[in-house]
């Protein structure tokens, strides 16, 4: 054969690629992108498309999204977006980021109703067009043949993906594990995901999160138990905050407060908005209903439960409210009872102690899950993953989900079960599935996009630098007037933000800083006052450098110069 026939085929063959632009190497923003096809006319779809939340080092960020550029140069080839269950580092950039992807979105009835239901509390929030699919039903997208398996998860509808094309089978789990009771819903389809195995799967691309913690992950029965029996105790209200989404666990709640003879009240906007959708779905059917807040405040403490968000310690959710004592219609007593039904997900530690604390320092019970069964996890922990490869059977192993520590205790895992190649990533890295060995064969753009308000973008262009060094030092603004002889005609004005007020000597520290900008006007000739650009840099540092010297910080400055 010729040599430029044997390229030519080299340059067609169909590859099956995997790109995660989020969620491989960090909790949260999950994005995922499958390809088939030959290099540079791949056709492609995406799993899930997810947030993070800010952090400090983030202030006045609202959510922190994956940057989608490489798919936003190939959105003619992007064919739809596929969302396993309606947890917010899955689905929560929808709404956001559908305007620049505009790729047909498939989702269960839960998840379609949640974003639906999200969609009509932000307004200017676009109208996705979402094609409802269930566990059990195949689709065809493209190249790609879709079967969605029901797995566990601590959210309604939650799915595993088996992805077919003619180069082979991938098994994409988004959070699953493995629970024979579930408050919810019907245990994770081993039947279903053996028969797959038995037909042959080319790679498992699989939940990382409890890849370091041995055994299997407590049942949802166990913590409807646990919290029934805590509900009976106490002796007071009991406050149990939770993720909003978790109906099963809101379920459980119900139930056992209606064991106690307790009425329920949600708190929270997500809470009930996430309530509604439930038992429009009929997920809260047979529960009491739930009791409103005005009506709330005539229960007995004894008769009373509350179910409410803020379980990350979220400043303005509910449960900081009640720990501020500042919710204008319930409040909490010495005596009563505070359960943490979650983890805490990392970064949020500090704002939950501070809540804890609070409360405690008011005379309520605080009980978490190292106290108590009141709460378990949704994700598989190593025996569970075990029985998931034993089930699948994959060529290949990529850990997905996950830190860098959980990424390489499933990988290791992974070895350690036999599977012939395990594959680690990171976000950017095009790993080719086949044909040939699994290998990473591109690094592609990815990063974070910033939602601050209504507007989208990156650190730079949201000004977050800026933002961090304001914060840290604070903000000078300084006015100089210069009259029609290029004099000072009055002192310079000087606003200062986030400055001390006094610097060491009890002096006050505009006034030190006013004298530092009138300095530097009157160390420049009068002749080279013409150039109003070299005043304001010379008053700008002099400025800051007169703040360094009196506090040890450089705060930003900016000078304003006008001629009479």
């Amino acid at each position: 054969m010729p040599p430029h026939a044997r390229n030519e085929r080299t340059t067609t063959l169909n590859e099956l690629v995997f790109v995660p632009l989020g969620g491989i190497g960090e909790i949260g923003m999950n994005f995922g992108l499958y390809g088939f096809g030959p290099p540079g006319q791949r056709e492609w779809i995406a799993v899930d498309c997810g947030v993070s939340f800010a952090g400090p080092e983030f202030p006045g960020i609202d959510l922190v999204m994956p940057d989608l550029s490489f798919i936003e140069a190939r959105l003619d080839r992007l064919k739809a977006i596929i969302i396993t269950h309606a947890h917010e580092d899955h689905y929560g950039a929808v709404l956001t980021l559908w305007p620049r992807l505009k790729a047909p979105v498939y989702a269960t009835p839960f998840t379609a109703a949640l974003l639906q239901a999200k969609r009509e509390s932000e307004p200017g929030a676009p109208k996705v067009p979402v094609q409802i699919f269930r566990a059990g039903d195949r689709f065809d997208i493209g190249p790609f043949s879709i079967e969605a398996i029901n797995v566990t998860h601590s959210i309604p509808e939650p799915v595993a993906l088996a992805i077919r094309t003619s180069a082979g089978t991938v098994v994409h789990t988004g959070d699953w594990k493995i629970d024979a009771t579930p408050a919810l819903g019907a245990p994770t389809d081993e039947a279903r995901l053996r028969q797959i195995g038995d037909e042959g799967v080319l790679a498992l691309v699989c939940d990382s999160t409890n890849a370091m913690r041995e055994g299997v992950s407590p049942s949802e029965q166990d913590v409807t138990q646990s919290l029934s029996q805590i509900i009976c105790e106490a002796k007071g209200r009991v406050a149990i905050t939770t993720f909003s989404s978790n109906v099963g666990r809101v379920r459980s709640i119900a139930k056992a407060a209606a064991d106690a003879d307790r009425q329920v009240l949600l708190l929270g906007r997500s809470m009930k908005r996430v309530a509604d959708v439930a038992e429009e779905l009929g997920y809260l059917e047979g529960i009491a209903p739930f009791v409103s807040e005005q009506d709330f405040g005539y229960l007995p403490g004894d008769k009373a439960v509350i179910v409410l968000t803020g379980s990350q310690g979220e400043p303005r959710a509910a449960l900081s409210k009640l720990a501020r004592d500042e919710h204008p219609t319930v409040a909490l007593s010495r005596g009563d009872t505070v359960i943490f039904s979650s983890r805490s997900i990392p970064g949020n530690e500090k704002a939950i102690l501070d809540i804890k604390n609070a409360l405690i320092e008011r005379g309520v019970r605080v009980i978490e899950d190292h106290d108590q069964l009141v709460h378990v996890s949704g994700h598989p922990r190593r025996s569970e993953l075990r029985q998931m490869y034993e089930w699948v059977r994959p060529k290949i192993a990529v850990p997905a989900h996950g830190e860098a520590a959980h990424l390489m205790a499933h990988a290791g895992l992974a070895r350690e079960l036999g599977v012939p190649e395990v594959v680690t990533i990171r976000n950017g890295k095009m790993v080719r599935l086949a044909p040939g060995a699994a290998s990473v064969i591109e690094e592609v753009p990815f990063g974070r996009i910033y939602k601050d308000g209504h507007l989208v973008g990156t650190a730079e262009q949201m000004g977050i630098g800026e933002r961090r060094r304001l914060s840290f030092a604070g903000h000078v603004s300084v006015l100089v007037e210069l009259d029609e002889k290029l004099e000072l005609d009055i002192d310079p004005e000087v606003v200062a933000m986030g400055l001390p007020e006094k610097d060491d000597e009890g002096e006050e520290f505009v006034d030190v800083l006013m004298e530092a900008a009138a300095g530097a006007v009157e160390s420049i000739p009068r002749g080279r006052r013409k150039d109003l650009e070299l005043v304001r840099e010379a008053v700008r540092r002099a400025v800051r450098g007169e703040a360094y010297d009196i506090w040890g910080k450089k705060p930003a400055v900016t000078v304003f110069v006008v001629r009479g």
